[in-house]
């Protein structure tokens, strides 16, 4: 039984590395790179990499997603959303840089 576990816990990481990813950055200027992020419907990964000097939070209510990341850390989030739309998002730490989220339908 522990082997079999096992072997179901080794299967996990491989399918998180197979989610289509996207990159986001946050720039020094106070900016995303890019401010618009077209994704597909479903499951999927946003890297996020703090180019900037300060802490940075990638925030979004609608999505119910945030993450912390200090200067010049790469971490991740997970998403899954079937509706396509628009859903905005933004640095906690400095509200007035905002980004937008662009959801389409899935193939």
């Amino acid at each position: 039984m522990l082997g079999v576990a096992l072997m179901g816990a080794a299967v996990l990481p491989a399918c998180a590395d197979e989610l289509p990813t996207f990159q986001l950055t946050f720039k020094p200027d106070g900016t995303f790179e890019p401010a618009r992020l077209e994704v597909p419907a479903g499951r999927f990964k946003i890297e996020l990499t703090n180019d900037s000097n300060e802490p940075v939070e990638f925030e979004s209510i609608p999505l119910r997603k945030e993450k912390v990341l200090g200067p010049g850390v790469k971490s991740f989030v997970v998403i899954t959303i079937s509706r396509p739309g628009e859903y905005p998002f933004f640095d906690d730490f400095h509200q007035s840089v905002k980004g937008t989220l662009v959801v389409t339908p899935k193939d």
